[in-house]
Parts: structure tokens; sequence; C-alpha cells
């Protein structure tokens, strides 16, 4: 049997090989769990050979190779130095003898000489050895603690090498050991111990040699039969301690996870996800899966985040359908990314409103000229049901049949009705001449008689009553042509399309999202919401309305200023008092075949229009949401006022 000396050369040959500290449970006889140990205190023991592969030549620590060559079962061990393992033993010699009387000089120099051979690693082998130099310390003293306690050191440190030759399946080491240590006496427990495991180590390196082999073909854990985990799992049936098939399983899991790696270097996000789900059934918390799905996670993130990006430059091109489809591309790489959401709203927004919100208020400068429009606010789009419902209050047949109407496309209303300024601003640069002017007068409220009527001398320019009108009064005495033409002209000035809303459109406006009879309710306003006619109104020389609201007042007889009262749901003002507006459609009778996409109802050639909301003037009936009238294209009323639409 070569030296202690020997052998510790050899093992030296092997040099630091380890690639990873393994968390071991060795648990044999009293080492249980004694391999983990800091970095700062670990060497390397050589690669598991598999199979009669070596033989060392005595004195010289060279292998000479013999039959067959040497299979690695895989990356080499990490274990811990001898001496560490005998520390975190925590077991004590508590059968050593009383002794009598001190050692003799002779005993002390032989203690001392056993000391050294010890520390030198000199455990078993040669009289010189630490074993032989303790016996015969006790032979000559026979109740020295000294060498009872240094003797019991040494069959402990061979035990702990001994279990380390067999955790790397260096057989030939332990069984060289073993016989060094049944020279030691009271060991014969720790020798059948060591002796059942080599049996078992004897078993599992044919399994082990194999599994080595599928490792290296890369049949880690498919096909299945023939794979490299299940004969791991094999061994670790027959020895749960087998650090090789622990260090296997190990290995197995990280070709599972480079699978993952590789699958996300090819944007398959998908497969990296199938391959950690894999890697998680074979060890379930390593820090190996800890760190491959942090990675993941992190390039998911990131390749998500660089479509996102991609996204969000379509969109700012206006290519909506790579937008979309960009979008949808980093949602399936990572449902979760931060600003998905917020592009689904702009995208959306960009798609119904031209990247405008929902209750957004914007203008449009003028492209040939100073100016701007009026102030537009974007209303949402939806579905709702125009007409009076069945046993509503003052309904009417021409309200009827009630009908779903669905808004899909987004536009923008004027916040108010135009106003005497901005139609002026209009006359102005145009030099259109309003209908007013042009074919002279216009239907105005007489304070005498308490009723309308038509008076040559009024036009654009004046009130409800025939009197200069203020800038920010909305402008009256306007038919359906003029009204027309100042949404033309608007159009021209923005390169944006301004028009009349459609009736349909007018009215899901008005009711601001409101099913009830009125946008506010269903019955007298709670505040001063709209210009209406009110109990508690008087006109200049102290007239009542015959017809009102009971109990409301608001202050004004006739027209006020624009934005003088709350908005509706939506943002509008005025949009059901204080005047009428003209809208797109002709008149008809009823809303048999009406649109239901909210496009307005035109016959070619029609000279009747339609008139929707309540004004200064008007009944409690006529200010319903869905109320409507038709008037004459060409009349001209101090009740009647328009807003205009920008298609979005």
């Amino acid at each position: 049997m070569p030296s202690k000396e020997t052998v510790s050369r050899q093992r030296a040959m092997g040099g630091a090989v380890g690639v990873a500290v393994l968390g071991l449970a060795l648990v044999y006889h009293f080492f249980p769990r004694v391999f983990h140990v800091e970095p700062s205190a670990v060497t390397s023991r050589p690669a598991m050979n598999l199979g009669p592969i070596t033989a060392l030549s005595p004195g010289t620590g060279a292998a000479t190779p013999v039959g067959l060559t040497e299979i690695d079962a895989g990356p080499p061990l990490t274990l811990a130095p001898t001496d560490v393992i005998v520390s975190r033993l925590g077991k004590k010699n508590t059968s050593l003898p009383e002794q009598l009387s001190a050692d003799t000089p002779e005993v002390e120099a032989l203690l001392a000489r056993a000391g050294k051979a010890l520390h030198a690693g000199q455990l078993a082998g040669d009289e010189n050895s630490a074993a032989a130099l303790y016996q015969q310390a006790l032979k000559d003293k026979p109740d020295s603690r000294r060498a009872a306690q240094g003797l019991y050191e040494v069959r402990a440190r061979l035990v702990a090498e001994i279990n380390q030759d067999i955790a790397v399946g260096d057989a030939d080491s332990a069984d060289g050991l073993l016989e060094a240590l049944k020279t030691i006496p009271d060991s014969n427990d720790d020798v059948a111990q060591l002796q059942a495991k080599l049996k078992t180590l004897a078993q599992v390196r044919p399994l082990l040699a194999k599994a080595a082999g599928l490792l290296q073909q890369g049949n880690v854990d498919q096909p299945a039969g023939n794979n490299a985990l299940e004969l791991y799992r094999q061994v670790q049936k027959l020895d749960p301690d087998n650090a090789v098939a622990e260090q296997g399983v190990l290995q197995v899991q990280r070709a599972v996870l480079d699978r993952a790696l590789a699958a996300v270097a090819q944007n398959d996000f998908k497969g990296a996800d199938q391959a950690v789900a894999e890697a998680a059934t074979v060890l379930a918390d390593s820090q190996a899966l800890r760190d491959v799905r942090t990675r993941v996670d992190g390039m998911r993130q990131a390749r998500a985040a660089g479509v996102l990006a991609q996204a969000r430059s379509a969109l700012d091109a206006g290519n909506l359908a790579l937008a979309q489809q960009l979008a949808e591309q980093a949602k399936g790489i990572s449902p979760d990314l931060a600003g998905l959401a917020d592009f689904g709203e702009r995208l959306t927004n960009a798609r119904l409103y031209a990247s405008y919100k929902p209750g957004q208020v914007f203008t449009d400068r003028f492209v040939d000229m100073p100016g701007q429009t009026p102030a537009m606010v974007v209303v949402p789009t939806g579905s709702f049901q125009m007409g009076a419902p069945d046993g509503e209050r003052g309904r009417q047949d021409a309200e009827t049949p009630q009908h779903e109407v669905t808004i899909t496309k987004g536009f923008a209303l004027a916040r108010t009705s135009i106003t005497v300024g901005q139609f002026r601003e209009f006359v102005r640069a145009s030099g259109y001449q309003p209908d007013s002017v042009k074919l002279g007068g216009a239907s105005i409220y007489d304070e005498g008689t308490g009723a309308m009527r038509d008076d040559p001398s009024a036009s654009w320019q004046t009130d409800y009553a025939g009197r200069p009108a203020d800038e920010r009064l909305p402008v009256v005495n306007i038919s359906w042509n003029d009204a027309k033409a100042y949404a033309e002209w608007l159009s021209q000035r923005t390169g944006k399309t301004y028009r009349l809303p459609s009736e349909a459109e007018f009215e899901y406006a008005l009711r601001g999202g409101t099913t009830t009879r009125y946008w506010w309710g269903d019955g007298t306003p709670p505040s001063k919401l709209e210009n209406l006619t009110g109990s508690g109104d008087r006109s200049p020389s102290g007239r009542r309305w015959s017809n009102a609201f009971a109990g409301y007042r608001d202050g004004y007889w006739g027209p006020a200023p624009a934005m003088s009262f709350a908005p509706n749901p939506f943002g509008l003002y005025d949009i059901d008092g204080n005047v009428s507006e003209w809208v797109q459609d002709c008149w008809h009778d009823s809303y048999l075949r009406a649109p239901r996409d909210g496009s307005a109802w035109v016959n070619p050639g029609c000279g009747v229009r339609v008139v929707r909301g309540g004004s200064w003037g008007s009944s409690p009936e006529q200010v319903r949401s869905a109320y409507r009238q038709g008037a004459d294209a060409s009349v001209r009323s101090g009740r009647v006022g328009f807003r205009i639409l920008r298609e979005l």
C-alpha cells in the first residue's frame, strides 16, 4: 500500500479544478452535512474516476494507465479539507483514560513526533505515521490521555478522508485508507459502515459512468428512459448522499437553463419560460435557477421595452396598424410591461380621436392668416338611445321610434355656441354677406307683446331684441346657410374638416351619457346649470313666463354671455339652453329609416333643416334632450344660433 505522503502528493497533482462550492449532505455515520465551508477554507478534489482506470507507481505519484481510459463523471467536486471536517464534527472523545502520572520523557518525545506526523497528514501506513507513534506511546504508557486523544483524532481523520474518497468515487484510495483504519483500535463500527458505503459505490459507479456519457452526448433530460437525469435520480435512491449524483443533477439543470438562455437569444420567450419551468422540476430552488430566471426576466423586459419603443415611433409617424402590431408583440413578450396601458390609451386616442383625449380642449391655428378656431372639446365615442322613450312627458311622434345609435368615430364639438365676436371675425376676413343682410331682417323678441316678430333691420350684429349685440353673446339671427358657410371657412383656414354636427351627434353630445329627460335629470335643475325659462325670471318690463321651470331663476331674459353656466358631463356649455342650434340634417317627421351610425340624414335639395337644444325662451317640454323641431334653412331667429363640429 502506498504511503500517506505518496497519496497526498498524487492528490495535489489534481490541481484546483473545482468550479463551484456544493451544498452537500454526506450523512455518513457521525459526519452529517459537513462539507459546507467558507471559500477560503476550500480545497479541490480530483474528479471522480469510474472503473479500474489508473494505478499509482509507489514513490512517484505518477499515474500509469491500466486497462480502460479515464471517464469523467462531470465537473470536479469541491470538498472541505479533512481538518475542517474534523473540527466541524463537534464530537469529543469521552472515553479517555484516567491519567495517573505524568508522561515520561520518552512518551513526550513519541507524542511530539506523532503530532508532527498528524499535522503533516501522515496518518497511517508505516512506523513513522501518527497512528503508529500514538499506539507506541499508549503501549509505553497506557494511561496517556494525549496519546489516546491523538489516536482518536487519527481515526476521525481517516474516517473523514475515506468518506471524501467515497464521495468522489475514488474506491482504490478508500480501500487503502480503510486497511489503515482497521489497524486503529475501536474502529470496527466505522469500518463496517465504510465497507457498506464502498459496496454501494460499486453499485452506483456503472450508473454514474453511463450518466456521464449521456451528459456529454447532450441527453441530459431527454429522451425518456435514456437520459442522464433519470440515472442520477436512480443513484440518489441507492445513495441519497452521493455527491457526484448531486453534482450531475446540477449539471443537468444547467443544461436545461442553457436552453432557456438560447431561446431568449432567439426572442423565443415562450420557449424560455418552458425551459425554466422544466429546470425547476430538476431542482426547485437552486441559485442557478434563480439567476437564470432573473436574467430571462431582465432580457424579457428589455426586449419588450424595445418593441414598445418601436411601437411609439410607429404611432408618432401615424402608422397605427404597425403600432398596434408592435404593441401586441410587446404584450406577448411581457404582459405586465410598464407603459403598455398608457400606450394602449394613446393608440385608442390616435385611432378614435387623432391622438387627442376625450374631454381634451384644443384649438386649431389658421394656416394662412393670424387667428384660431373656437375652443373645441373632444367627445368620447359610444352608443345611446336616440329619441324619446315611451311614457316620457311631452313626447312627440317626431321623436320616435327610439333607436340605438353608435358613434364609432370620435369628434370634437365647440365648447359653446359661436359668439358674435367669432362670427364677426369670419365676416371681416371672408367678405361673406349673411342672409340677415342679404335677404334683410330677422325674427326678434318684442318686449311690448312678449312674442317674436319680424324686424327688417335686425341682423347677426344685433341681439335677441334687435339691439347691438355684445361680442361675448352667442350670435343669433343666423340662417342655416350662414352657419354652414362659417364651418366651411374654418376648414379652409385650418386644413381640417369643420362642419355642422349631425342631429344624432348633437343629441349624443347634449345627453352627455345620461338617459334622463334632461342632461341634469328629470325636473327643474338643482342649481344654475343652463339659461332656461324659470318661474323666477323677469323681463325688463316685468313679464313672466307662462310655462317655465318652477322655482328656477337664472337671472337672464334673453341669451347670456357664453359659458355663464355649468358644462354638461361632456364639458359642453349652453348645450341645452341660451340658444337653440342648427344641425346638418334635413327634417323628417319621424326616425323611421334614420341612420344608426351617427351620420346626418340628408336628402338632396331639402329646404327644411333641424334645430336642436333648448333656448332662453323654450318651455320645459322644448328643452328635453329628445326634443327636435324643423325650420326653413333661411330662417333667422333671435332664439337660434349654432356651434360647429371638427372631425377627428
